[in-house]
């Protein structure tokens, strides 16, 4: 018997979208429908997710009630690889935002061990109803041929000269010399044959046989990191999600290694302690809290406290659990997120992410490498300083609101640093200020970068120029991918996707 009238996808593209609303029509349960979304989203939103990549997944299995979550993140690369290494190739670029610029390195020396291929089988075998083939196919079809739609092509444009680094990036994305533009047909013929290929080997050769061979020649003649051992060694982490109270409910989110989800949970216990707002968002009072937020969790994450241990040390002492305006001292990354929830009460959020990609392409399948070697955010003890095998931490934080074993919200976003506060900000404002799901979405965020609050426009002037009385305060023109990009489902209710990565929300009636 079905728990809900319908199941419902939120996503960053309708293609991907609309690939798991087929599998659902088709009989398929959540986990299929995010895995066939996954392989979709690789092909559709190339400038946000890869195969190359690596990403994080909660869920909720409705027949046990379980609560789990898999970690296909990337791995630090060079087993095998001697002290007389040369000089990785690995130099910077920047990405100019329409507010910001961001520095990011790219190059064969940026590519860490992907995850994403391994971490989509390994979810379909576990818990999908349909066949590998199933869930596959219509991304291998997309791959074929699929319109560039304007958001993707507007990220194409900020991308350029990644896209283009290599002779396999300008065949692809610069055919006849001419780049890509929104609305041009997308064609990635070896993707496509990749795909069916790995319907046959479930990704056999890419980690452990032909295809890995290949890329670690090339990485080899390229001054690149990555080797064959590190691709025959990756295996997916099935962890225990990292559950926190808020409100009365369970939040649960990603564990470590990990960041984001230790973040958001040291967010929503301050905001937890201070109860319920009794002020209106948008509110002088509100955006001075919400920076106050924001700057009190940094304060905290800089004394350490990072991990679930230390963040339970952080919350038994009560009397340091408080922010308030006082407290205030006077593209983000290419990442996408996959929320599903179907009329079984199955749930799953995924958060996947290939950097801005390294501009190399693993050889003959279309598929760019990331570049989460060159993330300065997750290499705090400087670039390549971990030993090979180690699980990079992230700031993907897959989440879910959970009450008396029901699941009430799936969500979760794209965003580099920026994704905490999108989540934690829309997350409060269902829950606290009674906002339905797409206006939590819709509404104009705020981040603190440690010198300056980012401010999308939206808030009056009077609550701006209270702000403005203790920070400076930059107001961008228009709400920007910069910001995040959540998208997120109430099961049974409504799915809301953030127009600032292109959301798009499909819906699928019961029988």
């Amino acid at each position: 018997m079905s728990l809900h009238n319908k199941s419902i996808v939120a996503a960053g593209h309708t293609l991907t979208s609309q690939t798991a609303a087929t599998i659902l029509e088709e009989g398929g349960n959540a986990f299929d429908a995010i895995v066939a979304a996954g392989f979709a989203a690789a092909v559709v939103e190339p400038t946000l997710t890869s195969l190359g990549g690596g990403g994080l997944l909660l869920g909720h299995n409705a027949r046990d009630g379980r609560n789990f979550f898999f970690d296909f993140f990337v791995d630090t690369p060079g087993r095998g690889l001697d002290g007389d290494s040369p000089e990785p190739h690995f130099f910077p670029v920047t990405v100019k935002f329409s507010g910001s610029d961001q520095i990011f390195n790219v190059g064969l020396g940026s590519a860490a061990v992907p995850g994403q291929l391994k971490g989509l089988i390994h979810t379909q075998k576990r818990l999908g109803r349909m066949s590998l083939k199933d869930v596959i196919s219509p991304a291998a079809r997309l791959a074929r041929h699929h319109m560039i739609n304007q958001q993707q092509g507007s990220f194409l444009q900020l991308l350029y000269p990644i896209m283009t680094l290599t002779e396999a990036g300008r065949d692809l994305y610069e055919p006849g010399g001419n780049y890509l533009q929104p609305h041009d047909p997308m064609v990635n013929e070896n993707m496509a044959d990749f795909l069916e290929q790995v319907i046959d080997d479930e990704g056999d050769s890419f980690y452990r046989g032909e295809l890995a061979a290949g890329i670690e020649a090339d990485m080899r003649e390229g001054h690149g990191l990555l080797t064959r051992a590190d691709l025959e060694a990756y295996e997916v982490r099935e962890l225990k999600p990292l559950r926190l109270k808020y409100r009365g409910m369970d939040f649960y989110t990603s564990p470590p290694p990990s960041m984001g989800g230790v973040l958001i949970g040291l967010s929503l216990s301050l905001l937890s302690q201070e109860g319920r707002p009794d002020f209106k968002w948008g509110t002088p009072t509100h955006l001075l809290n919400t920076v106050g937020l924001m700057q009190e969790v940094e304060k905290i994450r800089k004394q350490g406290v990072t991990t679930p241990e230390t963040f339970k040390n952080f919350l038994d002492d009560v009397d340091r659990c408080w922010y308030s305006v006082e407290t205030i001292r006077l593209f983000s990354r290419g990442t996408t997120h996959i929320s599903v929830a179907d009329r079984d009460g199955n749930c799953a959020s995924m958060t996947s992410s290939n950097g801005e990609g390294s501009g190399y392409f693993a050889p003959g399948t279309g598929v760019m490498l990331n570049n989460m070697m060159g993330e300065d955010d997750l290499h705090p003890d400087g670039f390549h300083s971990s030993p090979p095998g180690e699980r990079v931490s992230s700031m993907m934080s897959p989440s879910m609101l959970v009450k008396d074993g029901q699941v009430q919200l799936v969500i979760g976003s794209g965003g580099s640093k920026r994704i905490r506060p999108a989540i934690s900000q829309t997350l409060s404002q269902v829950v606290d200020f009674g906002k339905s799901l797409q206006e939590a979405v819709d509404a104009p965020r705020l981040y603190w970068d440690g010198d300056c609050v980012q401010i999308e426009p939206g808030f009056d002037d009077q609550s701006l120029a209270a702000l403005e009385k203790h920070l400076r305060i930059n107001v961008w023109d228009d709400i920007d991918v910069y910001f995040g990009g959540v998208h997120a489902v109430i099961p049974g209710k409504e799915g809301a996707g953030d127009k600032r990565r292109g959301g798009a929300v499909e819906e699928v009636p019961g029988p």
